[in-house]
């Protein structure tokens, strides 16, 4: 019998061209976001602690202009709307996983034809003096990364006798994630990750190349 074909797509930096969290701290410039940044990346601090650290450097007083950029400075990749369709039309189920916020993730998935409980991401909190970061969806006890958005525990939901798991994203955030996949759809930093590991990937620059290689696949 023939698996499930189930889609994990990042956000920030796959969905939008660019990465929207970076974005904000780099427009509104808290001090010292930029060494949070580069820990996170380097693996020196877990990404929840340094997403949580960066928008606690973020006042509350700032809630709607935060808030406004994050929304405003969006460019949504080539081809997602395309995609939908295709999955709509395979029936492949979709699914947002994100470590972005709920305040820019869910007013700009909003365009799309995706029900809310597809899409995964992080919360927020702006009642006290800075902005307060939630995490809904935190590792399970297979994981020990402190994801803050734990990418592996949602992938897990599905299992690999029942699914064919494919997972498309960019980053740090995408790492242990695609080591679970079938199938991962790379760009930037994740492509080294995919080298090294001799993952079964296909590199990426839009979603045109997405479904052309899905295609390609589902008529062999």
């Amino acid at each position: 019998m023939s698996k499930n074909r189930i889609i994990f797509c990042d956000f920030d930096g796959t969905i939008t061209v660019n990465d929207n969290i970076v974005a904000i701290m780099k427009h509104f410039q808290p001090p010292g976001w930029d060494a949070l940044v580069d820990q996170v990346i380097h693996k020196k601090i877990s990404i929840r602690e340094g997403v949580g650290r960066m928008f606690a450097l973020l006042p509350t007083s700032m809630h709607q202009e935060v808030v406004d950029y994050a929304i405003g400075n969006v460019t949504i990749r080539a081809g997602f709307r395309e995609l939908l369709e295709y999955c709509s039309r395979e029936d492949v189920h979709f699914l947002v996983t994100s470590g972005g916020i709920d305040f820019f993730v869910y007013p700009v998935l909003s365009q799309f034809p995706i029900p809310q409980e597809n899409i995964y991401c992080n919360g927020s909190d702006f009642s006290g003096s800075h902005i307060r970061i939630e995490w809904p969806h935190a590792c399970d006890e297979h994981c020990a990364n402190d994801c803050g958005m734990c990418k592996t525990t949602i992938i897990r939901q599905y299992p690999a006798e029942s699914y064919e798991r494919i997972l498309i994203g960019d980053s740090v955030t995408d790492f242990e994630g695609a080591k679970l996949a079938d199938i991962v759809f790379a760009r930037a930093h994740l492509v080294q990750l995919c080298k090294e590991l001799n993952l079964n990937y296909y590199p990426f620059e839009n979603f045109f190349d997405v479904i052309k290689q899905l295609e390609e696949m589902r008529t062999r």
